[in-house]
């Protein structure tokens, strides 16, 4: 007679989790993180809520952290408290090649405990969008000398279309040395999904608007551009941006002034070009992190970040007067999908061994990825 056939596994649900208490969740959370130690890595992007940010191992922007955790060699399990396209990043990151071969071909599980946490930004540019303005544009100009470039915050197919095409991956704080590095190899460069930062950026490499024409997805004749448009562009940028940094206006910058004197404007590049004109300063999350660490005491800002951020340097900073920029509540919605009650999930059911969520990057995606990700580590 044949033996019992053992059950299959199932995973546990959500729903249940929605009912129990903070304080209890908090002690099932850290329970996982004790039973499973090195072997799991819990990583909190800075825009994460203070609940969620308490748990994490790591606390950074979406490259630092992907970079750190893939780096670990005790880590099995990467557990992203982010959007869509980090978990992507760490599982290119802690999956590739060199990586995979030194733990003899195990891979790193990398679990995004909502999958709905997404990026409104990065979800203005699918691939099959920016494939199609590719072969657009080249039907006018040189395509050969065109250098993509695509911002961290991207779908990982995004990526992997610049290492296809001789481009290359950037991050908010070093987006000029990118663009340098692209017009030394072209004579123009493809800057996706955000507008802002590619503008921005651009400006103060003195190249004028007139040279920066948008590619608009949803016009069907050259993304809303003329043949003469794309001719005289060094910059073609597309349009995009981030829902957050989007709300911050110049009149926001004029009010603060006139009511707190001397206090000082520091936004983040994703700004408009209007606001991020007229700032004090101007820069990526950890830039805007250390600009506040290292000012001294008295200091006022109103900065023009996510909420979440604001109010963690407000907190720690008590010595400094610090606002936020917008009287209009702004927060990161996507990233504030992750809560207490999906990192616990998804926390047990890694534990217990059937992991929910689980990010696993196509290998030819992984492969061209890696390829644009390692020429912007290259670029000094």
């Amino acid at each position: 007679m044949p033996a019992p056939a053992a059950p299959a596994e199932t995973t546990y649900p959500l729903a249940p989790y929605k009912t129990v208490p903070t304080q209890d969740l908090q002690f099932r959370i850290e329970t996982v993180r004790r039973q499973m130690g090195n072997r799991l890595m819990i990583l909190g992007h800075h825009y994460q809520q203070d609940e969620v940010i308490a748990h994490a191992d790591l606390r950074g922007d979406s490259y630092q952290l992907s970079q750190m955790a893939a780096d670990s060699e005790t880590c099995e399990a990467i557990v992203f408290c982010g959007v869509h396209f980090m978990a992507e990043t760490a599982d290119i990151l802690a999956n590739r090649p060199e990586r995979l071969e030194s733990r003899g071909g195990k891979r790193v599980t990398v679990v995004l405990p909502d999958m709905a946490a997404g990026c409104s930004m990065a979800d203005m540019a699918a691939i099959n969008q920016v494939e199609a303005a590719w072969a657009d544009m080249a039907e006018v100009i040189d395509t050969e000398r065109v250098i993509p470039v695509t911002y961290i915050n991207s779908a990982a197919s995004l990526k992997a279309f610049c290492g296809r095409h001789g481009g290359i991956v950037c991050t908010s704080s070093n987006a000029a040395a990118v663009l340098q590095w692209a017009f030394e190899r072209g004579d123009r460069v493809f800057f996706f999904p955000d507008q802002h930062l590619g503008r921005n950026t651009a400006l103060k490499m003195g190249i004028t608007t007139d040279q920066m024409p948008v590619w608009d997805p949803y016009q069907l004749e050259l993304g809303g551009n003329t043949e003469t448009a794309l001719e005289n562009s060094r910059v073609i940028l597309w349009k995009g941006h981030c829902s957050v940094h989007q709300m911050f206006r110049p009149e926001h910058v004029e009010q603060f002034r006139a009511k707190h004197p001397g206090i000082k404007i520091l936004v983040h590049p994703e700004c408009p070009r209007e606001v991020n004109d007229i700032a004090d300063v101007s820069g990526s999350t950890g830039k805007i992190i250390q600009t506040v660490k290292n000012s001294p005491p008295g200091s006022k800002w109103a900065i023009g970040t996510e909420l979440h951020l604001v109010n963690r340097l407000k907190a720690e900073h008590p010595e400094q007067e610090i606002h936020f920029l917008s009287p209009v509540v702004c927060m990161c919605a996507t990233m504030y999908r992750i809560d207490l009650q999906h990192l616990c999930w998804s926390l047990e059911n890694l534990r217990d061994g059937h992991p929910v969520n689980v990010i696993e990057v196509d290998p030819e995606v992984t492969h061209w990825s890696l390829v644009a990700l390692e020429r912007m580590l290259s670029v000094k």
